[in-house]
Order: structure tokens, then C-alpha cells, then sequence
């Protein structure tokens, strides 16, 4: 709910304009006069300035100055009895969005007070995507059918309606901001900003100017006041990438913002009301950060209370094939080049592999093989990489979930297929000799060897 703050010093125009406005389901705040109005705009969250020009102690146009000081993205609508239209057009070479003739047509003023609100959003939206510079507009897919991405999206369904603060974890490459995107998306704030910061790229001496803003003259380079990125992602998301990196002062001031919805500019003197929702992810171990005190725990409390794990690939392997075919489809239209298919050699390479980087090597492999490959199918010279070894394939395909017996059968699969080897190796392929070292029959040597597909 946008707050608009009424200044007039007639009690009976500012009664009208706060029902009038309230009906619309704005939150109203009123001033009597000038001196009232600004500190009014100093003390409180305000979205929208509705002043008349003359007003006793302090007139409009400094009421207009001293908005455009404290936010300079804070609209201005600037009321105006009908002979004074020239000073209105004066008011708005400073910074006003509009002026009004009283008596006012309230359904002319209802327009243009959507008009200027909207104006904002898209000031703020601009500033956003000029500092992300190259980022792509768009929520990209979640793609995967395996029964953890099915779980996975389930949670995300449920608590993307509420302002829960959620904790997403998970290796590097997984797709952490793809799923607090689509948290944003799902939820009722999606038609405001979504501001995703990565707290391990900014040095901390920056970070706390870039998550809170600064005044003019805080510090040496500060040469104009600079809203923060929560200011800047008001009544919308803020996504708080790799928070593990972040240093125990600045992990304060962000529980603060959570708690108590107010922040500081650096260098600032009045607290600043945001209405935000904290999407934080990470992929240490924060429980482990808590206990070696190089994270708050009550900011960890804070913040997963709705924690959510995306799987690494490794574990949804049955997802490989539809991602593939995914970036296949991607690379093809950027590239301008046919869809290829993957040949079975190829997909059997890309199903065993480690995965290291997730979802996102995956995709950089596929982006290389549609360079490479100039037939009808990518085949596994065009992936560029080294296929494992059956054992570590087998020993990357041990259930981490589930029985413990699944388990503990898959692990004794790959150990014997590796000391098989081993064996085989050190007696050079003499299955006499490797069956008396390992102590098993020759007839049960050779039935593993096929089992195993050791060649």
C-alpha cells in the first residue's frame, strides 16, 4: 500500500483529498504546513507528495525542495488556485511531476497520481537494470521432473503468497536466483522490483552503500545522495546472494531492516521506512558459520525460517536429457544454427558425469557443443569431456536418500568394482592370478567382471 503525504493547511480540502484517496487504497498522511510536511517526509516512508503552493511557515515550492532532497525519486503533485498557474510551471522546472487548478476534478487527480506512480516504478526499474547492465529480462524455466524438483516446486508454490523471509541453499550452479525469481513471480509483489544483489562480488567497504544507499558527502567520492538498493526494491523483493560472505556489522544493519522494516543511508541521520521481501541464498554450511562465529545466529534464525535445498545435478540425473534438450533449443535460436540431437554416446557422458559446476556447466558444455558441431547430432568429441571411470560413476550414483540398505548395496557394488580393477591392473589382465589375490573362484571373478562391464 503506496503512502501519500497530503500538505495543506485547510482541514476541510485535506478531509476531502484523505477520504477521496483512501477509497483508492492509498495510506494517507497529513500536514498542516510546510514545516509539518517536511518533517513529515523526514521521518516516515512516503511515495507520493501532494502539496499545496501556499502554505503557512514553509510554502510548497520548499516543501518540493526538500522532498527531492530526501528522495529525489518521491513524485510531487503540486496543488494551485487558478491565478498562480505560473508559479505551478516554475514548481515543476524544480523537480515537481505535475501541478492541479483548484477547485480540483478528483478524477483528474486520481489519473495523475497513478500517472506519476507508475513513472516511478519504471525511474526505479531503469536504475535497476543500468547498474545490472547486461542482465536479460525474463524469469527463465525450472526445469526437471525428478521427485526432488518435484518437491522443490511444491515448497516454492506454497510459500511464494506470503512475506516469509525464505533460505535457499545449495551448491554453486544449482539456480538459486532462477528460484527466488520465480518466488517473486508467484507472489503477490511481482509487479514491483526484484533486486538481486551477489554479496560476494562487491568489496565491503561498498556493500553497505550499495544495500542502504548513502547521503551526499558521507564518505570521500559520495558526491550526491544515492538510494540503496532496499530503498530501491520497495514493496518488492530483495534477493541476497551468497549472504555467507557477508561481514558481521553489515549482517546487523540487515537484521535491523528485517525486523524493525527501517534502514540507514551511510551517513544518513533519519531512519527510512522499506517494505520488502528477503530472499537470501547461500552455499556454505551456515549452521557451521554460526558455530565458528562468522554468522549472526539470530540473522540466521532470522532467515530460514522457510528453508528450501535445491539438489545438486548429481542427485536428479533424470533431469540431464530435458536440460540438455533445453539449451539445445536455447543455443539454437542464438546461435542461428539447427537443432541438433544428442547421440546415445553423447548422453551416456553427460548422465555420468560429476557436475561439478550443476546446472549452469551443463549449460556452458552445451553452449560449446552447439559451437562445435556441424552434423545432425552432438557426439562426445564435440562435449569435450572426460568421461568417468565406471567405479566413479557408480560411486556418484549411490543414493544419498532413502534405505540405508539401497545405500550401503550400491556402495559395495562400486568397492568391489574398483579393487577388480585394481587387481586385474597389477596382475595385467591375468584372471588367475587377480581371482587368488582377491580370493574368490575364477568362475565368480568372471561372472563380476560381466556384471560390472569391466573390460
Amino acid at each position: 500500500m503506496e503512502t501519500i503525504l497530503i500538505v495543506e493547511d485547510k482541514e476541510s480540502m485535506a478531509q476531502m483529498l484523505k477520504e477521496t484517496l483512501e477509497l483508492e487504497g492509498f495510506k494517507i498522511a497529513i500536514a498542516r504546513d510546510g514545516a509539518e510536511g517536511i518533517r513529515t517526509l523526514r521521518e516516515n516512508k512516503v511515495d507520493l507528495v501532494l502539496t499545496d503552493l501556499k502554505l503557512p511557515k514553509k510554502d510548497g515550492i520548499e516543501v518540493l525542495r526538500a522532498s527531492k532532497e530526501e528522495n529525489p525519486l518521491i513524485p510531487v503533485i503540486v496543488m494551485t488556485a487558478f491565478g498562480s498557474v505560473e508559479t505551478a510551471v516554475s514548481a515543476m522546472k524544480l523537480g515537481a511531476f505535475d501541478f492541479i487548478t483548484k477547485p480540483l476534478d478528483t478524477d483528474y487527480l486520481r489519473i495523475l497520481i497513478e500517472r506519476s506512480l507508475k513513472n516511478r516504478r519504471l525511474v526505479t526499474e531503469n536504475l535497476l537494470l543500468r547498474d545490472a547492465l547486461s542482465h536479460r529480462i525474463g524469469i527463465p524455466d525450472i526445469i526437471g521432473k525428478s521427485p526432488k524438483m518435484i518437491a522443490v516446486a511444491g515448497n516454492i508454490q506454497k510459500v511464494s503468497p506470503a512475506k516469509t523471509t525464505v533460505l535457499l541453499l545449495g551448491e554453486s550452479g544449482t539456480g538459486k536466483e532462477l528460484f527466488a525469481r520465480a518466488i517473486h513471480d508467484l507472489s503477490p509483489r511481482k509487479e514491483y522490483p526484484f533486486v538481486a544483489i551477489n554479496c560476494a562480488a562487491i568489496p565491503r567497504e561498498l556493500l553497505e552503500s550499495e544495500l542502504f544507499g548513502h547521503e551526499k558527502g558521507a564518505f570521500t567520492g559520495a558526491a550526491e545522495k544515492k538510494p540503496g538498493k532496499f530503498e530501491l526494491a520497495d514493496k518488492g523483493t530483495v534477493f541476497l546472494d551468497e549472504i555467507g560472505e557477508m561481514d558481521l556489522t553489515l549482517q546487523t544493519k540487515v537484521l535491523r531492516a528485517l525486523q524493525e522494516g527501517e534502514i540507514d543511508r551511510v551517513g544518513g541521520a533519519n531512519p527510512i521506512r522499506v517494505d520488502i521481501r528477503v530472499i537470501a541464498a547461500s552455499n556454505k554450511d551456515l549452521e557451521a558459520a554460526v558455530a565458528g562465529n562468522t554468522f549472526r545466529q539470530d540473522l540466521y534464525y532470522r532467515l530460514s525460517v522457510f528453508p528450501i535445498t535445491i539438489p545438486p545435478l548429481r542427485e536428479r540425473r533424470e533431469d540431464i536429457p530435458v536440460l540438455a534438450e533445453h539449451f539445445i533449443s536455447k543455443f539454437s535460436a542464438e546461435l542461428n544454427k539447427p537443432h541438433r540431437k544428442v547421440s546415445r554416446e553423447a548422453m551416456d557422458i553427460l548422465s555420468g558425469y560429476s557436475w561439478k559446476g550443476n546446472v549452469r556447466e551443463l549449460e556452458n558444455v552445451i553452449e560449446r557443443a552447439m559451437i562445435l558441431c556441424e552434423g545432425d547430432a552432438i557426439t562426445p568429441e564435440h562435449l569435450r569431456l572426460n568421461p568417468p571411470a565406471a567405479p566413479e560413476a557408480m560411486l556418484m550414483n549411490i543414493p544419498l536418500d532413502g534405505a540405508l540398505e539401497d545405500a550401503a548395496s550400491a556402495a559395495l557394488r562400486a568397492a568391489e568394482s574398483l579393487r577388480i580393477r585394481k587387481a586385474l591392473e597389477d596382475t595385467h589382465g591375468n584372471k588367475t592370478r587377480a581371482a587368488e589375490m582377491l580370493k574368490v573362484s575364477y568362475k565368480t571373478l568372471l561372472t563380476k567382471i560381466k556384471e560390472y562391464k569391466i573390460e
